[in-house]
């Protein structure tokens, strides 16, 4: 069964930085394509970033510059540095997991965490 546990969030002011991670179990993680989404209060979910099992990675426009999708196969672990946050990224913020390529704007992931809050003020 797949598990994916997100963590790293937190409060933080405008122009610092945050590193989400989330831990994956029950699958090989090497062969499993991953992304981050995020979902603002009152406000539909967005693709952040995806990455597919070379490495290759997509970001959201909003985001570009300033966020990094990596994954540590060794680790089982997803990671989202964030760079220069704004107040326009609070949101919370989930980790999705499939064994096919799924572009940002596709949300129909297979395996989804539970999220971590980021609240920047």
């Amino acid at each position: 069964q797949v598990q994916l546990v997100e963590s790293g969030g937190g409060l933080v002011q405008p122009g610092r930085s945050l590193r989400l991670s989330c831990a994956g179990a029950g699958f090989t993680f090497s062969s499993y394509y991953m992304g981050w989404y995020r979902q603002a209060q009152g406000k539909e979910r967005e693709g952040v970033a995806v990455i597919d099992v070379d490495g290759a990675a997509s970001y959201a426009d909003s985001v570009k510059g300033r966020f990094a999708i990596s994954k540590d196969n060794a680790k089982n672990t997803l990671y989202l540095q964030m760079n220069s946050l704004k107040p326009t990224d609070t949101a919370m913020y989930y980790c999705a997991a499939d064994r096919v390529c799924r572009p940002i704007w596709d949300e129909s992931w297979q395996d989804w965490g539970q999220g971590t809050q980021v609240t920047v003020s």
